[in-house]
């Protein structure tokens, strides 16, 4: 039975960042409010109240890391945790920012400049989103956050003082310290906005995409005009964008390996591959996602034409009559993986990752993938990829975990 959201909403990485939220209204009712005389706590002075309320958000702010490593090491990467986990560290650093600004501690052009950064770098996000491409963050960003949290910690610990003399202030260490954290936070605020933007260049139209080059042997350039792309088109006559590249990216890829393992994880099912032209590279992007032992169960490297007979029982006849790169010969690496290995799920992948290799109706850039699972069903899919030998390779990665993520998820 296909596992309905909430079956994978619970876990402690989304409790811990749920958590992280609700403890941000008792930050700033301890840094804003009254509470000592509440409580009967004449004792307590602004200084300590300070203090306490530094402390809660550095606990905060710790449980970042806390929800992140679990979701990592238990590998539950869900995608509400993946919406609420940066979400979470927008509140708390909002909350604290207006918060400063209300005990007259910050100046309102120092939250606006911070603010207007996240929403512009979330539309960016979210247009980027839209056109299937991860912008993975920079150390810019990391940077940006880590001095955004010190400097307002050192903030909540001293106000700064927003009028007096040049001597006065100079005099007083704690605000030297705190504006000059503060004044690095605000650089590195708007370094990683600008990141950001010209990772997305080409999305959000700063940059004009790239014309498709024309077709070699083509006598009459002028007769060329825009055409969609022949599934057995020559892959060297096509080139790949930065969107293309942005999708076959290390962080991309260990995403979509993430997700893989938790669609399997939810059919309870387990995961086999079969390779040839990837050599591996499959299985290496699902193995690198910490846990994933419990539901990948091996990988084939059928890099030669014996190994496919002689492991995963391919039936040389097949082979000779329609060739290793053929829709024939990917369904039964596919079959045979799933025998061999005693999976659920199998995905095989044979093709010409170049730059030679060639054959008639079958250039450079041609892969076969096919697909087995435990209810019978067998399918390939014939697919051609532009870019070089490694650029093949990638996206050849990229699709395999794409047929295995809907055959997990369509059950």
């Amino acid at each position: 039975m296909k596992p309905t959201p909430t079956d994978k909403l619970w876990t402690p990485a989304n409790i811990v960042t749920l958590v992280r939220i609700c403890l941000v209204p008792l930050f700033v009712v301890a840094l804003l409010s009254p509470w000592p005389q509440w409580f009967g706590l004449p004792q307590v002075a602004d200084d300590s109240k300070s203090l306490i309320a530094a402390g809660i958000f550095i606990l905060i702010s710790c449980t970042d890391w806390l929800d992140g490593y679990l979701a990592r090491s238990r590998g539950e990467v869900t995608d509400f945790g993946k919406f609420m986990d940066p979400l979470a560290d927008k509140i708390l650093v909002a909350a604290a920012l207006l918060a400063l600004i209300e005990l007259g501690a910050l100046p309102s052009w120092v939250v606006l400049v911070i603010l207007a950064r996240e929403f512009i770098v979330s539309g960016v996000r979210m247009v980027a989103a839209s056109e299937g491409v991860v912008i993975a963050a920079s150390w810019y960003g990391k940077a940006k956050t880590v001095s955004q949290m010190v400097a307002i910690v050192l903030f909540t610990i001293k106000d700064s003082y927003m009028v007096g003399s040049v001597h006065a202030a100079f005099s007083d260490w704690m605000w030297m310290i705190s504006w000059l954290v503060m004044i690095v936070a605000l650089v590195l605020t708007i370094v990683s906005m600008l990141d950001y933007i010209d990772k997305a260049r080409h999305l959000i139209g700063l940059k004009p995409k790239e014309p498709k080059r024309k077709r070699r042997g083509s006598k009459d350039a002028r007769a060329v005009t825009p055409e969609p792309v022949s599934p057995v088109a020559p892959a060297e006559s096509q080139g790949l964008s930065d969107a293309d590249l942005a999708r076959i990216a290390p962080e991309a890829l260990e995403t979509l390996a993430s997700t893989v393992l938790s669609a399997a994880r939810a059919a309870g099912k387990t995961i086999a591959t079969a390779e040839s032209l990837t050599g591996g590279l499959i299985a290496a992007t699902l193995t690198q996602i910490p846990g994933s032992s419990d539901v990948m169960r091996g990988s084939v490297v059928s890099y030669a034409t014996e190994v496919k007979s002689l492991v995963l029982a391919v039936d040389p006849d097949t082979i000779a009559a329609h060739g290793v790169v053929s829709e024939q010969t990917a369904k039964a690496m596919a079959q045979g993986a799933r025998a061999e290995l005693r999976c659920d799920v199998a995905v095989a992948v044979t093709g010409i990752a170049g730059p030679g290799g060639a054959e008639p109706g079958k250039p450079v850039g041609t892969v076969w993938l096919g697909c087995a699972d435990d209810c019978g069903t067998v399918k390939a899919e014939m697919r051609c990829f532009a870019g070089t030998r490694e650029q093949v390779r990638l996206q050849t990665v990229r699709a395999a975990l794409q047929v295995m993520q809907h055959a997990l998820e369509s059950r």
